[in-house]
């Protein structure tokens, strides 16, 4: 199949344009004129359409970050809504997606309305558990990311006879129940095992201790589980009480990126409403190399005024003198400073994501759709509509990642071979194709083809 956007070239006043010949090729990118009358735009093919959606979506992002009236931003929305649709092709539900978000960032100055919008859409606890649930059993990437968390617990806690692990998301019971299996079959008998999980809801602990509770008294593991209610950016990591004697496993599952918030609310906006230059480039191009100058810009940015909040959470969590921390992330830059810039990575990243469950999951599929709303679509909003505190989806590549972790004082612990065979022996097993692992310098990349999408990487302290 090919790549959703490829055949598109940004230009760098962020317009756009088709590098195919097509319909298309008679619009003007400024932005095409559509009417729900015009018989050719019933008549546009797939990937037609969704060139013309990118070249939307981009004119949309010029007018919403420009300010001023709303009137520009709703005429490209009107357009949008016209080829858009939450149960289309992959585009077309990455457009509605994406207009929903820019339509929220177009009335951000309009505090009330925005409030008001947000209030009625507080996504109840039970149904944000059942998304997750279906993001566990469509896509393998948080299945992959916990069997290669537990393998790398497995070897780094070797002969040790009790084991702490600090589970920064306790969301999920399904990630350490094979750990409680292994665990179970060691040769010299199973350690002490101490779980202590964080969240924010005492619901969902209390239900994480339960099912792990079951699982060690039917493998015959000595276990205890400590819940602690907190979310993590306010967390007091003398709560984790940590004991002498203990080895220390530390596991954060797309956690960290939260952290990153920062208070800049008036000068980020500023920033925010200008359009960035962005480098020619087709977007195929991007999505099969993960090109545009391979973040250095925003690495620069980041680098420049480096989070307080996350390099003191850094260093908390290496005062406690961890064994292991083992961390997955999105591997993605959508924590640029202009709307522009993140709009068109997180386009990249998410046309990846929507081509693979299009092409391992039926279309008609409720299951697939509530992913792509309470999860996907949330994200997306969050990368877009929101600034400062608020914005929470704040992605970076490994590469940032490594060097706040170095910073911090860990240094990388290099993943076995062995972690990398059994990633893959689970995709072969769940007949995900078009999925794959790769190893890159100690760490996994989970990938889309071979577009990366997740990473993980294991750490352990310089003492």
């Amino acid at each position: 199949m090919m790549p959703l956007l490829a055949g598109v070239v940004v230009q760098d006043d962020g317009s756009s344009s088709s590098v195919t010949s097509s319909p298309l090729e008679t619009l003007s990118l400024s932005p095409p004129s559509l009417s729900p009358h015009s018989p050719w735009v019933r008549e546009l093919k797939s990937d037609e359409r969704g060139l013309c959606l990118i070249h939307l979506l981009l004119d949309c992002a010029n007018r919403v970050a420009s300010g001023g009236s709303l009137d520009p931003a709703n005429a490209a929305l009107e357009q949008i809504a016209l080829l858009a649709a939450p149960d289309g092709d992959a585009m077309q539900r990455i457009a509605s997606h994406f207009a929903e978000a820019l339509a929220r960032r177009a009335i951000r100055s309009w505090p009330g309305l925005c409030h008001a919008l947000d209030s009625a859409r507080v996504l109840p606890l039970a149904e944000a558990a059942v998304a997750r649930r279906h993001f566990l059993d469509l896509c393998p990437f948080l299945r992959l990311s916990f069997v290669v968390t537990n393998q790398a617990i497995m070897e780094a806690m070797e002969g040790e006879r009790v084991v702490h692990v600090v589970d920064l998301n306790a969301s999920d019971p399904a990630q350490w129940i094979p750990l409680l299996q292994a665990l179970s079959s060691r040769s010299e008998g199973p350690p002490h095992l101490k779980i202590t999980g964080i969240h924010e809801h005492k619901e969902v602990l209390h239900y994480t201790a339960i099912r792990l509770s079951e699982a060690a008294e039917r493998l015959d593991v000595p276990f205890q589980f400590i819940p602690l209610v907190s979310r993590l950016d306010n967390l007091d990591i003398e709560r984790l009480r940590v004991k002498t004697g203990e080895a220390l496993a530390i596991s954060s599952v797309l956690q960290l990126h939260s952290l990153l918030a920062t208070e800049d609310v008036g000068g980020h906006l500023r920033k925010a409403q200008r359009i960035a230059p962005i480098s020619k480039l087709t977007l195929g191009e991007f999505l099969e190399k993960d090109h545009l100058a391979n973040t250095h810009s925003t690495s620069a940015e980041s680098a420049a005024r480096p989070p307080t909040r996350i390099q003191s959470f850094l260093a908390s969590l290496w005062g406690l003198s961890p064994k292991i921390v083992v961390v997955t992330e999105q591997e993605a830059n959508h924590n640029g400073k202009t709307l522009k810039e993140r709009l068109v990575e997180a386009l990249f990243y998410y046309a990846a994501v929507f081509d693979g469950l299009d092409l391992t999951v039926p279309r008609q599929s409720v299951e697939r759709l509530r992913v792509e709303k309470m999860l996907f679509g949330e994200e997306i909003r969050n990368i877009i509509a929101c600034e400062g505190l608020e914005r929470k989806e704040r992605h970076e590549k490994l590469e940032r990642w490594s060097q706040r972790m170095s910073m911090a004082g860990f240094r990388l612990l290099p993943l076995s071979y062995y972690g990398l065979l059994q990633a893959r022996r689970l995709l072969q097993s769940f007949g995900w194709q078009g999925y794959k692992v790769k190893e890159e310098n100690g760490c996994f990349m989970m990938c889309w083809q071979d577009r990366p999408l997740f990473s993980v990487s294991a750490w352990s302290c310089n003492q």
